[in-house]
């Protein structure tokens, strides 16, 4: 069995690397208190250097994509394990918002930084300057850019991750699980110099500085909501009519405000399955279900399911009341131009622009050793081969793809390539 930052022990031509087992200055108290908060921040503020940063989530457990643990690293300063639930209510806000002033200018590495900066901005806890080593690690082309992936690949180190999909939320955090999520920022910086040193070797410095300041740039922008959600929920595909697609958003609607109202995960109340089994009962069915034929659907028996059994005959009633304008189509309106799978028949100018821009943008990405949604987002390439401007210039299509976010350096190498292809 592997010990504490001793090697590991792979197969015989396996690459040798040493585990991290615990922080190296062992694991802090948590800061539950505004006096241990202000000590914390005042410790960070006076270090030096960048700020690693990470949070710990509930998801799968609650609803809310709250963070419930708050972990940041400086030199000269240590670990700071911060509890942001010990500052819930109307000062929370101002308690956190309070740390991210003290740090000034200096710069935050965050690991896959769109995971982490939404709960962040729900506490006013947001960077000036952004590093994300996940994200430059995809700009370098890397196969695997976990944070395990890339510290074993850069540092030579492997970190113990054990409770990445434990349930943060509760009370009181184990020893055992402070230690891991100490470990998340223990590597942070030194593995920050070397994504940054191989990308100055790369030449993509500042295609990373660009990314990173589009993330800060866009931090407290809230989270996109996709249109129609409960038509992901799965089973949908075997639910045959408007009406019992109707049940099913009436469903996946009434489980979404039970699911808020209780902060739990909306799958711990019913899952996905149970729900589109329902409808497809109901619509055959054609009229209110009992109460018997409700609990004959595996899963509305669950314990959390059966305390609601008034609100899933009440949400089927009303679908299977609605007339028939107000029922859903069997398919979802696109958001932005539809699929280019459906574009043959009804667009057949901008399915041959798409039949060509997509493979030279492929083709590009791979010469430059990028995945091709770094190089360019898919939805700003389907609306360019869409609609594209016109008439179809250099400037034009650059200017198109600002609009839709895509950045300078992404232009300055996309545009050449598909402006022709107009």
């Amino acid at each position: 069995m592997s010990t504490p930052n001793s090697p590991t022990s792979p197969a015989d031509d396996a690459p040798v690397y040493t585990l991290v087992a615990a922080p190296a200055e062992g694991v802090p108290d948590v800061v539950r208190t505004p006096e241990a908060l202000a000590a914390a921040t005042a410790a960070l503020a006076a270090g030096h250097g960048p700020v690693a940063i990470d949070t710990e989530r509930a998801h799968g457990f609650r609803y809310s994509g709250r963070a419930y643990l708050i972990q940041l690293r400086r030199e000269d300063a240590g670990t700071v394990l911060v509890d942001p639930i010990a500052f819930a209510g109307d000062d929370e806000r101002a308690h956190l918002g309070a740390l991210a002033d003290a740090l000034g200018d200096a710069e935050w590495i965050v690991h896959a930084a769109t995971q982490d900066l939404p709960c962040l901005a729900e506490v006013d806890l947001l960077p000036r300057r952004l590093f994300d080593t996940e994200l430059g690690g995809r700009l370098l082309g890397l196969p695997r850019v976990s944070l395990g992936a890339l510290t074993e690949q850069a540092l030579g180190k492997s970190l113990a991750k054990e409770h990445s999909a434990s349930d943060w939320s509760r009370r009181p955090l184990p020893e055992s699980w402070l230690n891991y999520a100490a470990l998340d920022v223990e590597l942070l910086v030194p593995l920050r110099d070397w994504v940054a040193a191989q990308l100055d070797a790369a030449g993509k410095r500042d295609w990373a500085e660009q990314e990173f300041a589009y993330l800060t740039e866009h931090a407290a922008d809230p989270p996109h909501r996709r249109q129609d959600p409960w038509r992901r929920t799965a089973g949908t595909h075997e639910v045959r009519t408007p009406r019992g697609l109707a049940i099913v958003r009436e469903l996946w609607h009434e489980r979404d405000e039970l699911a808020e109202r209780l902060d739990k995960a909306p799958g711990r109340i019913v899952a996905d399955r149970a729900i589109t089994a329902l409808a497809a009962k109901a619509e055959v069915r054609g009229f209110a279900l009992t109460r018997e034929e409700l609990r004959s659907v595996n899963g509305f028996t669950w314990r959390q399911a059966s305390r609601f059994e008034a609100n899933w005959i009440a949400a089927t009633q009303r679908a299977l009341a609605l007339p028939g304008s107000e029922l859903p189509p069997k398919r979802a309106t696109a958001e932005g131009p539809p699929h280019p799978k459906n574009w043959a028949h009804r667009f057949p100018e901008a399915a041959d622009r798409w039949s060509t821009m997509r493979p030279a943008t492929v083709e590009l990405a791979e010469s430059l050793s990028l995945p091709v949604e770094n190089l360019i987002s898919p939805d700003a390439l389907r609306r360019l081969a869409f609609e594209p401007p016109r008439p179809a210039t250099a400037a034009s299509v650059d200017a198109f793809l600002a609009e839709h976010g895509v950045r300078p350096w992404q232009r300055g190498l996309v545009v050449p390539v598909v402006t022709p292809l107009i």
